[in-house]
């Protein structure tokens, strides 16, 4: 059953994943041509984005389900997705990845994939017991990340680590898991042969090499890794603050807070000449970009596009639906890059560091957020990898020691104040 179950849910994840990117590129280039504009304009992104606040909001509100968890809670692989809960996670996870939130697919993808598992358990036997549902919804969560993250192995390391598995019930889920993840890793190349469209894989080709670090770079390693916690709590903070705020009144607040998103783009763009793509979007697919051409970027342009990304992914956390994933590697691997350009510290070193400091810082999952560090830089890996643990590590204590205060609660006045250890 679970190596059955990779075939659908594999194949719907692929063309779930094209669909994210033609419909990106239908709203934010080939829509604003269209309508006889040369280019998209400066204000564009305020009509997707509203849009997208508007269409989650009455997900969440009429759906069954809440439409996905909520990201800024934390990455979740909890109890398995019913399958009537389908169309609120398709329908907010499309509005929120397709018009501009900052947030990535995984999440939607992982649902996505449980509760057609647990649909087909549904099918072909009704009364099967707990444990077959969870196992066979876990390995549709498994098969639907099985390339997105690099290698199945990845999207396997995310779900068991987020979801706490151990014991005996790791060795149950584990099995069909990983077979329903290889089977989905070859529907997918399977599928790229037949259409051409892409892998969408996270690996970057035609990085500058790197040979063995120094000592110099070991503490690079430990203020990355700083860095990374106090900015990503900061995030954690923001979007903590927001959500209890806009909940009450989604209807008329997520739209409010798709024009922010909207605004720290257009703040980017009008500062930097550069698109509001920049700092739109999960990031997936800008990132690659970002590290072959980063002799491209200024360091002014390199701290804006942190400042307001990040300021876009604490909104975008706080309200609409998606994962947390690839923000984070964006956002780390522009700091990285900043910070290389002081002394001592090279450019695919500061990359690898600065994407394992803010995964781990957002995600709380360090042997993840080492893995996807590697895979990022893969040709890199075996060298940079002593250097992204101490990253990893120093910002995984860090942001635990920061965690009551970047999780704001409100009491029954309504004002906010930090939670005390």
């Amino acid at each position: 059953m679970g190596a059955v179950i990779g075939v659908p849910v594999a194949a719907a994840a692929y063309f779930f994943l094209k669909a994210v990117g033609e419909v990106q590129t239908f709203a934010f280039t080939t829509l604003p041509k269209d309508l006889g504009f040369a280019g998209e304009p400066a204000w564009w992104p305020l009509l997707p984005l509203a849009l997208s606040g508007f269409v989650v909001a009455l997900s969440i509100r009429y759906l069954p389900g809440t439409s996905g968890h909520k990201p800024a809670e934390g990455f979740k692989t909890g109890s398995p997705v019913e399958p009537a809960d389908l169309y609120g996670i398709l329908l907010a996870s499309l509005a929120t990845l397709c018009l501009g939130a900052v947030l990535g697919p995984e999440a939607p993808l992982i649902a996505l994939g449980g509760g057609l598992g647990v649909l087909a358990v549904h099918l072909l036997k009704r009364d099967a017991p707990a444990t077959a549902t969870a196992v066979i919804g876990a390995a549709g969560s498994f098969a639907a990340v099985a390339t997105l993250l690099g290698s199945p192995i990845t999207g396997a390391f995310l779900i068991m680590e987020a979801a706490g598995l151990s014991g005996p019930l790791l060795g149950v889920i584990m099995v069909p898991g990983l077979l329903a993840s290889g089977i989905g890793a070859l529907i997918f190349v399977g599928l790229d042969r037949w259409t051409g469209y892409g892998t969408f894989s996270l690996a970057i080709p035609h990085i500058p090499a790197f040979t063995t670090p120094d000592a110099a770079e070991f503490l690079w390693a430990v203020v990355i890794g700083l860095a990374a916690a106090l900015f990503g709590s900061g995030i954690r903070w923001l979007a903590m603050f927001l959500q209890p705020r806009v909940e009450p009144r989604m209807l008329s607040l997520t739209p409010v807070a798709g024009l922010a998103v909207a605004g720290c783009a257009i703040a980017f763009g009008e500062a930097t000449g550069r698109g509001s793509s920049e700092v739109l979007f999960s990031g997936q697919s800008a990132l690659p970009t970002l590290v072959q051409n980063a002799a491209g970027w200024t360091a002014g342009a390199l701290v804006l596009v942190v400042l307001f990304k990040g300021l876009a992914y604490g909104i975008s956390l706080s309200c609409f639906r998606g994962g947390p994933v690839f923000p984070s590697l964006f956002i780390g691997a522009a700091g990285g890059i900043a910070f290389s350009h002081l002394p001592g510290l090279p450019m695919i070193a500061g990359v690898g560091m600065g994407v394992g400091a803010m995964a781990v810082t957002m995600l709380r999952l360090p042997l993840t957020s080492v893995l996807l560090a590697s895979l990022l830089l893969a040709s890199d890996a075996l060298a940079l990898m002593p250097l992204v643990i101490v990253a990893v590590v120093v910002a995984y204590v860090t942001a635990a020691r920061l965690a009551p205060i970047a999780t704001p609660q409100t009491d029954t006045g309504g004002t906010s104040h930090p939670a005390t250890a």
